[in-house]
């Protein structure tokens, strides 16, 4: 039988490390690849603060695709990562959303452009040290399903790949936990073994979004503008509404008397609107630019669970399409700060059925 061929997706991490191992442990021809995404410029902000695909990690990566006795390259996605992360990040707070740069970053760069740059060379499968797992349903679908452990879980940052991308992927991290893969690093010597887990958006190290908008806008994005209620009282003064999110009461920079929280963002008329922590939480959600994986499409009333941020549990919900690309979400009891711009993602047990965003 023929050896499977597989690019693993190598970001210096413990999670990938093990990913490679795994894969030729079980006979598979291994090829490690850095995705090279950093913009010019952040060439030094990203050798001092690291992140998932920065040159400290093409370091370690290197080191562990050596000591495995793997090719190992590094592939230049810069070009993609800028249109589909960097500027979709920027237009979505421009527009008064909080969009989530990881799961563009996995749909477009990760799988689209990696994937398809695997297949040219020859690849049958990418591979990841996602917390995942695929399986093949009756109705023949692939579906994502959760992984061993709940606690570091991603499918929700991976609700929106395609049939064709989930044929060619292998997740073999799913079936441990995150103390199993440390585990085995350490057994093997990587290493990674020990390495912390990158908290940060890796394209803003320093965690100023609103600078970050504002440098690469080419504009003072956003401006001041007026607190105001829901019934139009204004309470106060903003410093730029890319500076709030949905559900916020730290770092207002206002003292009502009483606590207030973001309970919404008004772009068109630069408002951010000031509530109660009542008014932070809804029963409805619409969402669009839907993804199904274990069914071809929506039909009629589908009972579910919904998870509308990455940190969320998750709630019992109703979805039902109300256009082509259009699902309402009800509710069974009221959610906290639905926030345009997040992802909502669909499951019946551990089996991912698509999800959206936020509208």
């Amino acid at each position: 039988m023929e050896k499977k061929k597989v690019v693993v997706g190598m970001s210096g991490g413990v999670d990938s490390s093990v990913a490679a191992w795994l894969l030729k442990e079980q006979g598979c021809e291994v090829i490690g690849v850095t995705m090279q995404i950093w913009q010019e410029e952040e060439e030094q902000a990203q050798q001092e603060n690291g992140g998932c695909c920065g040159l400290s990690a093409v370091e370690d990566a290197r080191r562990v695709a050596y000591m495995l006795g793997i090719p190992y390259y590094v592939m230049n996605f810069k070009k993609e990562f800028k249109e589909h992360v960097m500027d979709y990040f920027v237009a979505e707070y421009l527009k008064g959303r909080t969009p989530n740069p990881c799961i563009a970053c996995n749909r477009y760069v990760k799988w689209e452009s990696l994937l398809k740059r695997s297949l040219d060379i020859g690849a049958d499968y990418i591979a990841t040290g996602h917390y995942a797992r695929i399986a093949r349903l009756e109705n023949g679908r692939l579906a994502l399903c959760r992984s061993k452990t709940t606690a570091k879980d991603q499918t929700y940052a991976l609700y929106n790949l395609t049939q064709s991308q989930l044929a060619h992927t292998l997740m073999p991290v799913g079936d441990y936990t995150k103390e199993e893969i440390r585990a085995m690093a350490k057994q093997i010597g990587l290493r990674t073994a020990d390495k912390p887990d990158s908290q940060e958006i890796c394209f803003i190290p320093d965690h100023d979004y609103a600078g970050f908008i504002d440098r690469q806008s080419g504009v003072q994005a956003p401006l001041e503008g007026n607190f105001v209620s829901r019934d139009g009282r204004i309470l106060g003064r903003h410093k730029g509404i890319t500076h709030y999110t949905i559900g916020q009461r730290k770092g207002l920079g206002i003292a009502l008397g009483t606590p207030v929280f973001v309970t919404e963002l008004r772009p068109e008329t630069n408002e951010v609107v000031l509530g109660s922590n009542e008014e932070v939480f809804g029963t409805a959600a619409y969402a669009d630019h839907l993804n199904f994986m274990s069914i071809p499409d929506l039909e009629g009333e589908m009972e579910v669970t919904a998870k509308i941020r990455y940190s969320h549990q998750g709630a019992p919900c109703r979805i039902r399409k109300v256009e082509r690309d259009k699902v309402r979400c009800d509710f069974i009891e009221p959610v906290r700060a639905i926030t345009p711009g997040q992802a909502v993602v669909f499951y019946q047990g551990d089996l991912v059925v698509g999800g959206g965003c936020i509208l």
